[in-house]
């Protein structure tokens, strides 16, 4: 597993494929693979606005193929030129993100602005509902009451499946009408302003030269923008980016051994979506072990708990039926998440299946939690790697899930090898221990 540097805590085959040539044959084949995709997406999916985003993303992933060759081209003949170095690949990167999420995403909300009721999915829609209802009534959720007495075509939309914060995002549409309330461009601003905040954490003094880990940072930095389920999930949707975003800025915090911001930042995901709880819980294991859990429990836990309190006090029933009976699968209406992954599968096709699927979902919840308590994760690329493979099989076995679900593992995977940098200084305990955690 290991390729025998702090900094290269990679798997040795993904490693003579990430550095080869510079990182730029993977940068150009990402590019070139995410422009056919946006154009297949463009042609034939049946969402409006997965279409519309693919129709302006392929120009933005063709540009992007078009400079990575370039700079594959000139490093061939000057491979020391400052054209083909790790600089000017993130920024190639950055021109990426804006065309393929950024640009999308605007396009859609002054489209939608202009009267184009085809340009958001349905989450959006919910978001801004539960802002507006905030706003009014101190409460994000609508009651069984209320939902009941909504017309049929309307109950799923009556539901808020996310946790109170989340409706902060939807707060700017309650004070004015305009593409700059969308909530999408507020998913987008604290998105960016997350991951800027944790790639300033990670990267490497300015005073020295270029290193590997800048490019580690660099690819785990695409994993989160510029891949295809990041940046069609940020223009159409969204709500899932700045959850990832807050949790890759807590395990920055863990790498750098600062525990209470660690806490915190997964605090303020957790009190967006449920998909932050087991990131919280891995990061709370991990600061037992530097004997600083209580200082990060208070954000993990502390923070998503003031989120729940207010609205428990306003409508206790509307906040169990929205984020508890809903998910669970005993609301009025079903979850229209049905991705065809093994627990749908086996949920929707066997006898019973929803309780086999149940079963193994909680099987596996068990086999982590002993691994947990046998060897906790002692470093944050150890927490990075628990988080990603864990949420990677809950995701595969939830009876009801959504494809694009999947941006949680595939950044917390890519992000792990970035988490150890040797600018970011560890105690001696935890660099006894680190040879033990790469095999986990």
């Amino acid at each position: 597993m290991r390729t025998g540097t702090a900094t290269d805590l990679r798997p040795r085959w993904w490693h003579r494929i990430d550095s080869a040539g510079g990182g730029l044959p993977l940068d150009l084949g990402l590019y070139a693979a995410s422009a056919a995709f946006a154009a297949v997406t463009a042609a034939t999916s049946t969402l409006t606005p997965h279409r519309a985003w693919g129709s302006i993303a392929a120009l933005g992933y063709l540009a992007a193929t078009l400079a990575a060759a370039s700079q594959l081209l000139l490093r061939r003949h000057r491979p020391a030129a400052p054209l083909v170095g790790v600089p000017a690949r993130w920024l190639v990167a950055a021109l990426a993100f804006a065309g393929t999420a950024v640009a999308p995403l605007i396009a859609q909300a002054v489209q939608r602005a202009a009267g184009r009721t085809d340009r958001a999915q349905e989450e959006v829609l919910v978001v801004e509902d539960s802002g507006r209802r905030l706003w009014e009534s101190g409460t994000p959720y609508l009651g069984p009451d209320a939902i009941a007495a909504l017309h049929p075509d309307d109950q799923l939309l009556g539901y808020t499946p996310y946790q109170p914060g989340m409706a902060l995002f939807g707060l700017p549409r309650a004070l004015a009408d305009t593409w700059w309330t969308d909530a999408r461009v507020w998913f987008a601003i604290g998105t960016t302003l997350f991951l800027l905040l944790a790639v300033r954490l990670l990267r490497r003094p300015r005073t020295a030269g270029p290193t590997r880990h800048d490019a580690l940072l660099l690819r785990a930095v695409q994993a989160a923008t510029v891949l295809p389920i990041c940046a069609l999930t940020l223009a159409t949707g969204g709500d899932d980016l700045p959850v990832l975003a807050l949790c890759l800025l807590a395990l920055g915090y863990a790498a750098a051994a600062r525990p209470g911001r660690a806490g915190i930042a997964v605090g303020l995901a957790g009190a967006l979506k449920l998909f932050a709880w087991p990131v919280g819980l891995v990061l709370i294991i991990w600061g037992i072990t530097r004997r600083a859990g209580l200082r990060v429990a208070v954000g993990a836990l502390g923070l998503p708990a003031a989120a729940l309190l207010p609205t428990l006090l306003v409508d206790a029933e509307a906040l169990v039926e929205n984020v508890l009976r809903f998910p669970l699968g005993h609301g009025l209406v079903a979850s229209p998440a049905q991705s065809p992954f093994p627990g749908h599968l086996i949920a929707s096709t066997l006898p019973a299946g929803r309780t086999i699927a149940g079963a193994l979902l909680i099987g596996t919840g068990l086999m982590i939690a002993v691994r947990l308590a046998r060897r906790p994760p002692r470093t944050a690329h150890a927490a990075a790697l628990i988080c990603g493979y864990g949420l990677l099989a809950a995701i595969l076995l939830m009876p009801t899930t959504r494809f694009g679900y999947l941006l949680y593992p595939i950044a917390f995977l890519l992000w792990a090898p970035a988490l150890a940098p040797p600018e970011i200084r560890q105690p001696a305990s935890e660099e006894g221990r680190r040879s033990v955690d790469l095999k986990a």
